[in-house]
């Protein structure tokens, strides 16, 4: 029985932590609705994985590298760690991509400022003059 597996996800989650706290990506900026989504997220996995495991398409693969604990047939205590990386993970792509896109928009629309290319107001061609 090993936990390299578990220890290298564990590893990871840490690093998906850091880099949360250090960018402000998910928890660190909204601590609320982080705790609700991610939740969510794995119970939806989960889900997903005891269908795929009650209808025959997913097996428990077996290899040195996992601690053979189970939290259900065919659901190896590895998978829920996995899942809340993969959530984990996705998150705080989410909260990276739109980060850059607020910032983006934001020097796009100081630099139009500072150049006086806001907005140009044009009549209304069907307006009385």
């Amino acid at each position: 029985m090993s936990v390299l597996y578990l220890v290298a996800l564990a590893i990871s989650l840490t690093g998906m932590v850091v880099l949360d706290r250090r960018f402000r990506l998910f928890f660190w900026r909204d601590a609320r609705r982080a705790a609700i989504v991610l939740p969510v997220g794995i119970l939806l996995f989960l889900v997903w994985d005891l269908f795929g495991i009650g209808l025959g398409i997913f097996f428990r693969g077996e290899t040195v590298f996992m601690t053979g604990l189970q939290l259900a047939p065919e659901l190896p205590v590895e998978e829920l760690f996995f899942l809340t990386l993969l959530c984990y993970l996705t998150m705080n792509v989410y909260g990276a991509a739109s980060s850059l896109l607020d910032a983006r928009a934001s020097r796009t629309s100081a630099s139009h400022s500072a150049t006086g290319m806001d907005v140009v107001s044009t009549p209304d061609k069907g307006s009385a003059r």
